[in-house]
């Protein structure tokens, strides 16, 4: 690994990969950054897998076994991605067996059409947990309102969760209740804590994208000073927050029973504007006990080129309330901002999930 990976590293941050595809798994590319640049871990969501579906021809012959079949098009899609994330499974056990359970985790995303589901989401997870069948699995939910009952339901059920699309603070706390509860209800139900994990996503750079947007449209020389703060402000008092709730009374009697802290990961880590450093959501965002998943372009410049000189969170909380107190005052209206980011998101994912269903469709019919 580089410096920058292995100071990452040392600094307690696991480095996931936030990309998947057949093709990067047939060729051996997962694998090799797992021992080049320290990959612990892979994400995906629908829109990886409706480029991965896209391009190529990795997918042809399994297509053409389901063509044959007639299986239809959404079951198709579950057997693809399954396939898929089940390999990477695979291929990242010993990362899983060597960190006592911790990394080496795949997620896999229920359905994004049921985000405002519970029973059916929670039957979703269930099923896709079924037919991966890979204990190093994460299942991913978002964080709506109605996922969050899933939530703790799928982990009383001792399955691994994967809480997604995770914007403001105040969602935050939400989630870190939904999972003390869902580690409640796994205890009741018989189930080893020790072998659940969860982590929970915190979206940063669409927090920029959608303030600095704000922020230009006031068009002051006060508003314009304090784009790029907001995500990162975020960020840090989501870790905040974190260390508050993992400090409590209530994750120390789970913790003494074998719980393991759900870990925040920091996701949307591909900086959007070229104003900003391209790896300013790793730098700025290490603290001990993180995930943070990169898109392939963010995992190289951070393996080229990034100063990693320690833990940049700690510390910070005052400057950090000090910012969102700014943008307030400023004329930005934050819990706007986080509904909306919310909205959009699952939004964005039906859209890629429908792309994948009409594109898979069509191979589905000329292969039949």
């Amino acid at each position: 690994m580089s410096k920058p990976l292995e100071a990452l590293a040392d600094a307690g941050v696991s480095v996931w990969l936030d990309d998947i595809s057949r093709e990067r798994l047939r060729t051996g590319n997962l694998a090799a950054l797992m021992s080049t640049h320290g990959v612990t871990g892979v994400t995906s969501n629908p829109t990886i897998f409706d480029k991965a579906l896209a391009e190529g021809d990795a997918y042809d012959e399994q297509v053409a076994d389901l063509a044959r079949r007639g299986v239809s098009v959404d079951e198709a899609v579950r057997l693809l991605t399954a396939y898929d994330i089940r390999w990477a499974a695979d291929t990242l056990r010993p990362v899983y067996d060597a960190t006592d359970r911790v990394d080496g985790r795949v997620s896999l995303e229920v359905d994004p059409r049921l985000a405002r589901d519970t029973e059916r989401t929670v039957a979703e997870a269930k099923a896709l947990w079924w037919l991966v069948d890979r204990p190093n699995l994460m299942i991913k939910i978002p964080a709506t309102a109605e996922g969050l009952a899933a939530i703790t339901r799928v982990l009383g059920q001792g399955i691994s969760v994967n809480v997604t699309l995770i914007f403001s603070l105040a969602r935050y706390r939400q989630v870190m209740d939904a999972f003390l509860e869902g580690l409640e209800l796994a205890r009741s139900n018989g189930h080893d804590l020790s072998r659940i994990q969860s982590v929970a996503s915190f979206f940063v750079s669409r927090v920029d994208s959608e303030v600095d947007k704000r922020l230009d449209a006031l068009g002051t020389d006060e508003a314009r000073a304090l784009r790029g703060r907001a995500a990162i402000a975020n960020a840090r008092l989501a870790y905040q927050a974190y260390e508050e709730v993992f400090s409590g009374a209530e994750w120390k009697a789970l913790e003494a029973q074998g719980a393991t802290p759900q870990r925040p990961l920091w996701a949307s880590t591909g900086v959007k504007d070229p104003a900003y450093p391209d790896t300013a959501y790793v730098t700025e965002l290490v603290a001990r006990g993180t995930v943070n998943t990169m898109p392939q372009a963010t995992l190289d410049a951070t393996d080229d080129h990034a100063e990693v000189t320690g833990n940049t969170v700690l510390g910070t909380y005052e400057r950090a309330h000090a910012d969102f107190a700014a943008l307030e005052d400023a004329g930005v209206n934050l819990t706007e901002v986080f509904g909306l980011l919310e909205e959009e998101g699952v939004t964005k994912f039906i859209d890629s999930w429908e792309s994948l269903l009409a594109g898979l469709s069509a191979k589905l019919g000329s292969a039949a």
